[in-house]
């Protein structure tokens, strides 16, 4: 007998009676080596298992990834996987290989949104090449990246994330060493105001780095490293002082004005510290509505906020995000063949960092209603 699971389903609970076959698209096949009595009551612990932890398990999810869009994640994939280099990082452009850790840890993450691990899916190799440059670029101190680039704290917790996350899903023993150091440099390195800056020193703060670090802490901590409480709180009141009552908006800074990446980082850091039902964040979401754009100096990067933090919203604000989204995503598109990326002037009319970087962020906003990416998860 051979059911289709949820990733969230803790198999260890069955060591006897399950093996695992390749994973498909939406979970894994596990299929039940005993008699009917047990698997009977496997299926009904499973019911039990789903409804606890699958987002919308009672209902048909109103978002999912039509037969197009799949084609272009999949040519995005493999589009991705070209272009990794032999240490296995990720960069191309002139602006790439100045944030080599960084675009490696966007690109890990749309690999995982479409349900590659290390070891496990059709670019299983490249995830694990992906996540071993990332840790063999972690310092004994546990700082990832250059430290003559004074915006390293960035690219420490956009990879910080994306390890995090490898690490919650697969609990590889090896990695835990590494990433506790990792972490450790963000707990830290955390100001007096909550919040985090460009560099490691506990000075002063701003809503782009705060956030990513904010967001890594939360992985490791549903990975099962320890974060303090009193880390997590200090960071939601900076985020919180970022607030622009006004508009219903998030500054850069404390009292300054509003931007659309700036209050996509924010609600999405609130977010993922368990405030998703908080009046801040229901205003965040709709100053995101208000003040969408095509075209934005910062487009992908706000959209990297914006799509996880309005996903988590749900509903018909989800479903509108993504499907108008999706239109412009697709229209944008560049074809050929079997392969799909996103050139880096059509949509960022600011700082054009790269094709790499772009198509990461895309594929991944494309693949998140496959629901692989814990993190996302009510």
């Amino acid at each position: 007998m051979e059911v289709l699971l949820n990733r969230n389903v803790n198999l260890n609970l069955f060591p006897s009676y399950v093996s695992k076959s390749k994973g498909s698209r939406l979970g894994l096949r596990v299929r039940l080596r005993t008699f009917p009595a047990v698997a009977a009551c496997f299926l009904l612990m499973l019911g039990v298992a789903r409804s606890a932890s699958t987002p919308g398990a009672s209902h048909k999810d109103a978002v999912v990834v039509d037969e197009k869009t799949e084609s272009v994640i999949k040519g995005a994939l493999k589009y991705l996987a070209s272009k990794q280099n032999p240490n296995g990082s990720w960069a191309a452009s002139e602006d790439e290989q100045r944030h080599p850790i960084a675009i490696t840890g966007y690109t890990l993450m749309a690999f995982q949104a479409a349900g590659q691990l290390p070891g496990e899916g059709e670019y299983g190799k490249n995830v694990a090449l992906g996540m071993q440059y990332l840790l063999d670029s972690t310092a004994n101190d546990g700082m990832m990246g250059n430290r003559n680039d004074g915006q390293y704290m960035y690219g420490h917790g956009v990879a910080a994330i994306s390890l995090a996350e490898l690490y919650g899903q697969t609990r590889a023993p090896a990695m835990r060493p590494k990433l506790e150091r990792i972490i450790k440099v963000i707990i830290a390195s955390q100001n007096n105001e909550g919040g985090w800056r460009y560099r490691p020193i506990a000075r002063d703060a701003d809503i782009s780095v705060t956030v990513l670090q904010v967001v890594a802490l939360r992985a490791a901590k549903n990975g099962g490293l320890d974060v303090p409480q009193l880390t997590i709180d200090n960071a939601v009141k900076y985020v919180k002082k970022c607030y622009h009552p006004p508009s219903g908006g998030f500054t850069y800074q404390p009292n300054r004005e509003p931007g659309f990446a700036r209050t996509a980082a924010a609600i999405y850091s609130l977010q993922v510290c368990g405030l998703y039902d908080d009046e801040m964040v229901k205003r965040g979401s709709e100053y995101l509505l208000k003040n969408n754009k095509q075209q934005d100096q910062w487009f992908t990067y706000g959209n990297f906020y914006a799509a996880p933090a309005q996903y988590m919203m749900g509903g018909a604000t989800w479903q509108k995000w993504y499907a108008d989204l999706r239109e412009l995503l697709l229209k944008n598109v560049s074809v050929k063949g079997d392969i799909a990326y996103w050139d880096r002037n059509k949509l960022d009319q600011g700082r054009a960092v790269g094709e790499i970087y772009c198509t990461a962020v895309y594929a991944m906003i494309l693949a998140m209603p496959y629901h692989y990416v814990p993190l996302y998860q009510r």
